[in-house]
């Protein structure tokens, strides 16, 4: 009952509580990213949801325009594209302030795997593929081990080699765990944990 009706209840209270309490803080970084450099202050970017439909999720913009069109998707410490505002914002996962918007549309719930590039689609297969069986979310137990993943992928000689043989494997076998056995205790407990893991 919890998957199917009052996980979403969840979701809608949180995302409109979060919209209206974080409002004066989305109007600074607004200002703040348009001040420093041109180009909006919106990021979007399409990403796998549930059964791999594609969405556009929403983020507050922290790299100069045009730098997320690159082949490089994953981001490293200290990474020339992003602005000095972006570095402040991404620490403090400001950045993902619009995915609460995202929510309260339906593409994505407050806690669920997190949406992958489709770069990474052919690595959903097998008993994988049942990750993408429910919809993403803001953050995950993956989100939250990995929650210094930049400064692990800045410290490889090959970026793109240590995120898909250690990093998403990883990922991917804590998101199974979590759809099998996701209900309201864990979900709240994940909650509460990326809120320390943020403030600390």
């Amino acid at each position: 009952m919890y998957r199917f009706f009052f996980k979403r209840v969840l979701d809608i209270v949180i995302s409109l509580a979060a919209i209206i309490f974080t409002l004066p803080i989305l109007c600074v970084l607004i200002i703040l990213v348009n001040a420093e450099s041109k180009g909006g202050f919106l990021f979007k970017q399409k990403r796998m949801g549930r059964n791999a439909k594609p969405f556009e999720i929403l983020k507050i913009r922290s790299m100069y325009v045009n730098q997320g069109k690159t082949k490089q998707l994953l981001t490293v410490n200290n990474d020339s594209r992003i602005t000095k505002t972006g570095k402040w914002i991404r620490k403090y996962k400001l950045d993902e302030l619009p995915q609460f918007y995202n929510v309260l549309f339906g593409d994505i719930s407050i806690v669920g795997p997190r949406p992958e590039v489709f770069k990474y689609e052919s690595f959903y297969t097998g008993e994988f593929a049942k990750v993408l069986s429910v919809k993403p979310g803001i953050t995950d137990l993956a989100s939250l081990k990995f929650i210094d993943e930049s400064l692990l992928l800045s410290a490889s000689g090959d970026v793109e080699k240590t995120y898909t043989e250690q990093i998403l494997p990883e990922k991917l076998r804590i998101n199974l765990d979590y759809v099998e056995n996701a209900c309201f205790r864990q979900d709240v407990s994940i909650i509460l944990k990326t809120f320390i893991a943020i403030i600390s």
